[in-house]
């Protein structure tokens, strides 16, 4: 494999990490969500790795996220894909159903609970980015909100109004399934052009009813399933929301354009029931909107008021899907404690950086920074 390990050359990323910044404030707990009690504002983002076999998560999987749960105040599992017909692509990406799944799954929030951490899965559904044929199930349908895939292709037929029950259903069983197995929560995929995401945005929803037109009836069915997993759960479960402006392979891509739109997008949200936002950025620290330096995880709880993952590129030299030549001349966090410090968010979600090394928030704390594994293409096919 091609070693592209960054600090390989003349870049030290141990060297700027800290750059004179405190992060004492991203390391006191945080229990302003109901039902859930951090140890520190630190959150492994969900990144998926294929290492679930006939979709099972194994115990290699469990000491996976278990190495990881000390140093952590919250784990966001791998995306799982809920019990729908059409939702996955992959008989190597976990599924959160069937008994021997989710046998795996108990061992794994055992194993994160007893090293003391929290955990919640994401659940997922792939919409109209699913390749036909292939597994789990090869031949299910191509399931979407209007038949178009994220570059305007045809892929399928719209959504009818069985399917889309069909698919709130299985979002809502899969949360009071994972409340059942003792998971701390869940989070919603509605980010990077899913299915939930192919709803929001206005290039993939082409629909005439009340699931297209308006932002808020394109975020009815997000809205549905929070409000459906709320009466089911209870009002102490957390229910985190994950949503991004860009998708995959389109990293220009908005659903928002101003601080209203977003405030449009994410009321229904707020108002169905949801406890935190998780916000995808490529760059944590870029502005979302002209005229502003905030952010859009500061738009976020600008508008909502409610608690705010921030995620973005944060630990390494380069933004998700970049190129070299985006390399950050600096991975110094006093940007993003400036950030903290004016209350743009509240937790700070980590992918790349921790999968790397499982132990860099305590790393980083103790300032021993020399001895942080750094990223580089290809870590995650050789690491458990």
């Amino acid at each position: 494999m091609t070693d592209l390990r960054v600090g390989s050359t003349d870049f030290n990323p141990a060297s700027t990490l800290l750059d004179g910044a405190d992060i004492a404030p991203l390391l006191e707990p945080f229990d302003a969500i109901p039902g859930l009690s951090l140890s520190n504002r630190f959150v492994m983002a969900p990144m998926t790795r294929k290492f679930s076999p006939g979709n099972v998560p194994g115990g290699d999987v469990a000491d996976y996220y278990a190495k990881r749960a000390p140093s952590l105040g919250l784990i966001v599992t791998e995306g799982t894909y809920v019990d729908e017909y059409s939702a996955g692509a992959s008989s190597r990406v976990p599924v959160f159903y069937g008994d021997e799944p989710l046998s795996g799954w108990r061992t794994v929030v055992d194993a994160v609970h007893a090293r003391g951490g929290r955990i919640i899965p994401q659940l997922w559904h792939l919409g109209a980015t699913r390749i036909p044929g292939a597994g789990p199930i090869p031949d299910a349908p191509v399931v979407s909100p209007s038949g178009i895939g994220l570059s305007g292709e045809q892929v399928g037929e719209p959504a009818g109004a069985a399917t889309i029950a069909s698919i709130v259903d299985a979002f809502v069983r899969a949360a009071v399934t994972a409340k059942e197995v003792g998971f701390d929560g869940i989070e919603l995929h509605g980010a990077h052009g899913y299915l939930l995401d192919q709803f929001i945005w206005e290039k993939t929803n082409r629909r005439t009813d009340t699931y297209g037109g308006s932002i808020a009836n394109r975020m009815r069915i997000s809205a549905e399933i929070v409000v459906a997993i709320r009466e089911r759960v209870g009002a102490d479960f957390p229910i985190s929301y994950r949503f991004s402006q860009w998708k995959t392979g389109h990293y220009d891509a908005r659903i928002a354009n101003s601080p209203d739109e977003i405030e449009q997008m994410l009321t229904p949200l707020v108002e169905a029931g949801v406890s935190m936002l998780h916000v995808s950025t490529r760059r944590y620290w870029q502005p979302a909107f002209d005229g502003s330096a905030r952010t859009l995880a500061g738009w976020t709880k600008q508008v909502t008021g409610l608690p705010v993952i921030a995620l973005g590129s944060i630990g390494v030299a380069s933004p998700f899907g970049s190129n070299p030549a985006e390399q950050q001349p600096s991975l110094s966090l006093a940007p993003l404690l400036d950030l903290f410090e004016r209350n743009e968010f509240d937790l700070v979600a980590l992918g790349r950086a921790v999968l790397a090394d499982p132990q860099w928030v305590a790393k980083v704390a103790s300032g021993d920074l020399d001895a942080i594994r750094p990223y580089y293409k290809g870590i995650e096919s050789v690491l458990v």
